[in-house]
């Protein structure tokens, strides 16, 4: 089953992104070939300074088995479903500022996070 969100923001607890976010990924989007063939990944992997990683790329393999599918204005956006247990609740931001400008992870479920905001301890 997929669950494709089009209207506003995901079910409460999930993830969202803010207008900022959608923006840059709109902006990446058109400087690739076959960008509706893209899908906005986010997730989590083992490692990094404090645990566990963010994953965030673009992706033309999604598992309707395994991912969770959401859109946000027209940005399509997929998660694993283990990847979702650490995520739910996170907000995907950007910040587009003279020094340090890139995606943000605001994620509720991260007990700790390094300095570059890269990696967490859930």
């Amino acid at each position: 089953m997929t669950d494709t969100l089009t209207l506003g923001a995901p079910p409460a607890g999930l993830i969202s992104l803010t207008p900022a976010a959608i923006k840059r990924v709109h902006e990446l989007l058109k400087t690739v070939d076959n960008p509706d063939s893209l899908h906005l990944r986010l997730g989590v992997k083992g490692g990094g300074c404090a645990g566990f990683s963010y994953v965030l790329e673009l992706d033309r393999d999604v598992d309707p088995k395994f991912d969770r599918f959401f859109e946000f204005e027209g940005v399509k956006v997929v998660v694993d479903r283990k990847s979702l247990l650490f995520l739910a609740g996170t907000t995907l931001d950007y910040t587009g500022e003279l020094l340090g400008s890139g995606f943000e992870f605001k994620n509720p479920n991260a007990q700790k996070s390094c300095g570059c905001g890269t990696s967490f301890t859930a």
